[in-house]
């Protein structure tokens, strides 16, 4: 990762190049939303939003254009409505969560562990506006894929067992973080990728949970769109 780039965008890049063309994708609140600005030439994405939407588009340039409602996604950040995107009520949308019509949901994280729960809902003691769509994208997309920082404020944040509550148990598919990337294999957490200039060292060392080397490890490649 250069000196230049923000350890978000850079998980976002790395993130970018696991998404194929034509999916149906869920962006979670935050740091997930930045990986639509790095897909690759040739891939194109139906992203869904929780409050109603498939075919979210890019930010209008007027946010509130004349004669037109304002339409924000579920973030409540503008946006915009690709051609043959649609619109419908929360309960459908729900239906296509739950209903395993998601081929990936990229979700921000507070904690995972070596059993693939994932929490990332509340902190304790802090204020927080719900637990929103996360639980049913955890449960009903089929590729899971966390975006988070490898710790924070010196905390582990991959752990042999959450300590938050969780959103969902045994559903995360991948973790990327701005050290490395770790896959699940049969309910085994897999190092497949480390950063550029990255030890395994370094990263057993940021992380508590127990995990296995892959035999195929190699270094992290980013999207380069706009670089």
């Amino acid at each position: 990762m250069s000196e230049q780039m923000s350890a978000k965008e850079f998980i976002a890049r790395r993130i970018a190049l696991e998404l194929n063309d034509g999916d149906v994708v869920n962006l979670g609140i935050g740091l997930p939303t930045l990986v639509a600005n790095f897909l690759p030439p040739g891939v194109t994405l139906m992203l869904q939003s929780e409050n109603g939407f498939l075919g979210i588009g890019p930010v209008p340039d007027e946010i509130t254009p004349i004669g037109q409602p304002r339409v924000v996604n579920a973030g409540g950040a503008p946006c915009s409505i690709i051609p043959g995107g649609s619109t419908f009520d929360t309960s459908i949308s729900f239906a296509l969560m739950r209903g395993g019509h998601l081929d990936a949901c990229v979700l921000g994280g507070l904690q995972v562990d070596e059993n693939a729960d994932l929490a990332n809902w509340m902190v304790p003691g802090k204020n927080v506006p719900g637990m929103g769509g996360a639980m049913d994208l955890a449960v009903g997309a089929r590729k899971v894929i966390v975006a988070m920082e490898h710790t924070a404020k010196g905390e582990k944040k991959i752990l042999k067992k959450c300590n938050l509550p969780l959103t969902a148990k045994g559903r995360v598919s991948t973790i990327v973080t701005e050290l490395a990337l770790f896959r699940f294999h049969d309910g085994k957490l897999v190092l497949e990728e480390h950063a550029p200039g990255v030890t395994v060292d370094q990263i057993r060392e940021a992380t508590e949970a127990a995990f296995t080397v892959s035999p195929n490890l190699k270094e992290m490649v980013i999207s380069q769109v706009g670089l």
